[in-house]
């Protein structure tokens, strides 16, 4: 944990790059495509801790069709800016077996946990995977994975806000702000 004296200091020397106004529209537009790919299929929705919290709760209310929700928990984060090995926390409790798997995540970085996931997932007997990022980072790399559903697409700097933590901080923010290269 940074001391809050560090956190405001690194909020204030961040960059604004997307607005709560415009998250507001990223989501009313996800939810739609979503419901379109998945409404007629009862899906498991599961949010990724604790990153997709934020991008979770808001988009939830807007999906307009019948799902069981649950969660799961893996990083290779933590409160590093670099990712380390995968740590599974926490697998969910709803039996994935046989059902349409919908996954909620902040943000598409490197693609390695997300793929791992999946790879989890389809393994425990889920019928099929989809996933919903709020943010895919252009990396200029090939990912392992690509997300169905894309809220926003950031350049490659260090993102924090809606969901996203800087050094554990600022998940809270209603804004996605990136650091100062």
């Amino acid at each position: 944990m940074m001391p809050a004296s560090d956190a405001w200091a690194l909020l204030d020397q961040a960059e604004m790059i997307c607005s709560p106004e415009e998250i507001h529209g990223v989501l009313e537009r996800l939810a739609k495509e979503i419901t379109a790919g998945l409404g007629d299929q009862y899906p498991v929705v599961l949010s990724v801790m604790g990153g997709a919290v934020v991008f979770t709760g808001q988009l939830l209310p807007m999906l307009r069709f019948p799902l069981d929700f649950d969660y799961l928990h893996a990083s290779r984060y933590g409160e590093n800016l670099a990712g380390k090995e995968l740590c599974w926390k926490a697998l969910p409790k709803q039996d994935v077996k046989g059902r349409a798997v919908l996954v909620l995540d902040d943000i598409l970085d490197e693609g390695y946990t997300l793929a791992a996931i999946r790879d989890k997932l389809l393994e425990m007997g889920a019928a099929s995977f989809h996933c919903a990022v709020f943010s895919d980072k252009e990396i200029g790399r090939e990912k392992p994975i690509r997300a169905d559903y894309v809220g926003v697409r950031l350049p490659n700097r260090y993102v924090f806000g809606f969901g996203m933590d800087a050094k554990g901080a600022w998940r809270n923010l209603p804004a996605v702000y990136a650091m100062k290269d």
